[in-house]
């Protein structure tokens, strides 16, 4: 878990649009295991450990159905402290017929599902780094089954009661109209590293040599739209930096690019090429 504490810049909380806030909540709440922080007619904030926003939903006004064929959010994942905790939601969501997809990355094994609106989930567990294979400055990854006769040796007999208090935003991964705005952004603008380019298709970027807190891919298609702000989808999600100093230093490092930084309230923001507002946050978050 040391890739998502201080001095690295790592993902916090994620916002998204649902279009049923009380069908969503449950969802959440009963299905993924989170706790409610915060909750008003229209908004929700999850949190794992009850003090630290994870992912908030928001139900806009006029709200609109998700639509494939536009920017924004692929997934979301959410990182489990231990492997015995990847087998106990397995078996949770087993035993209430919840359907899901997985993969066996090499890096860290993973779980996928949709929440109600369609909005991508993952949730993982990650190897130990020693176990990486780097090569040339990128991490080798891939999509294997997962061995599930082994996965579920590892459940523990206690009654599944949720997400770990330990559990955190382990990566976000977005659906981009094009590589190289992004790339620019991300790499040029805000620091991060490349550590995987997965053809022309997908690049995955991390900071201190994490196998990714973020990636983006064109899988649907170059030049896709991006989406409205009352579309079911991804609205913002935040990045967390050590210190003041060093948001204010990239904030600077943004303007001199000309990218705009915006500001209300001490609250730090800009919108990446799709339009997706990325939070700049200092401290603990996620």
């Amino acid at each position: 878990m040391k890739f998502h504490q201080s001095p690295v810049m790592h993902v916090g909380k994620v916002q998204i649009n649902v279009s049923d806030i009380e069908r969503s909540t449950v969802f959440y709440e009963k299905i993924i295991g989170l706790k409610v922080l915060e909750k008003t007619a229209k908004k929700v904030v999850f949190t794992a450990n009850g003090e630290n926003p994870l992912l908030v939903i928001e139900q806009p006004e006029n709200i609109i159905p998700k639509r494939m064929q536009t920017t924004g959010l692929y997934h979301f994942a959410l990182l489990l402290p231990k492997r015995e905790d990847l087998a106990n939601i397995v078996r949770h969501f087993a035993k209430n017929g919840i359907r899901f997809a997985s993969g066996d990355h090499l890096v860290s094994e993973a779980i996928y599902l949709n929440d109600p609106d369609g909005n991508g989930i993952e949730i993982y567990v990650d190897r130990d780094p020693s176990t990486w294979n780097w090569q040339d400055g990128e991490v080798k990854m891939t999509t294997d089954p997962v061995d599930f006769d082994n996965l579920l040796l590892e459940t523990t007999d206690i009654e599944w009661r949720g997400m770990p208090e330990d559990t955190l935003m382990g990566h976000i991964h977005l659906q981009v109209g094009d590589l190289a705005e992004n790339e620019k952004f991300y790499i040029d603008g805000l620091g991060f590293e490349i550590v995987n380019r997965f053809g022309n298709s997908a690049l995955f970027i991390s900071d201190h040599q994490y196998h990714h807190h973020i990636a983006f891919n064109i899988w649907n298609g170059r030049g896709l739209p991006n989406a409205s702000e009352n579309m079911v989808g991804l609205v913002s999600y935040s990045i967390v930096f050590k210190d003041e100093k060093t948001r204010e230093k990239l904030i600077h490092h943004l303007e001199n690019s000309g990218i705009a930084v915006k500001e209300r309230n001490e609250f730090y923001f800009a919108d990446d090429p799709s339009q997706i507002r990325v939070e700049f946050v200092v401290g603990v978050e996620g």
